[in-house]
């Protein structure tokens, strides 16, 4: 099975060791399913991370960055025709989704929350796709 996720909940994950989002993402360290990751997404998860990072000093996101990078599938992301989000910025999580043929769409964005399933993609909060996976 394959994911992706999204800007907020790789964030979330990084600067929050507590939250419902890395404990999604602990499924991928410990190989329960796949995520895929274009290189517009991984830039978009840089920059939010750089943006969000003076407010937590003591975290470097480089390295979570960086295991990113070399645990995911990575995917050209496919031409969706026209804007399927309210927000454009998120119709390149939807474009991932749909290259690597991806089962889940992890978000916390309600944006693309409010989408349901587009192209037979489910999107879910971290906190719905935990109680799936049990």
């Amino acid at each position: 099975m394959t994911l992706v996720f999204d800007t907020s909940v790789i964030v979330s994950a990084i600067y929050w060791p507590e939250s419902s989002s890395r404990r999604a993402l602990a499924g991928l360290a410990r190989r329960e399913y796949a995520a895929a990751i274009s290189g517009a997404l991984l830039d978009e998860y840089a920059a939010i991370a750089a943006r969000l990072g003076p407010r937590f000093p003591e975290i470097n996101p480089a390295g979570a960055l960086a295991w990113l990078r070399a645990k995911c599938l990575w995917v050209e992301p496919a031409p969706l025709g026209k804007q399927r989000s309210r927000d454009a910025k998120d119709d390149p999580v939807i474009a991932t989704a749909l290259a690597a043929r991806a089962r889940y769409l992890v978000a916390r964005d309600t944006d693309l929350l409010d989408l349901g399933k587009p192209f037979g993609i489910r999107i879910l909060t971290p906190a719905e796709f935990l109680r799936q996976m049990q």
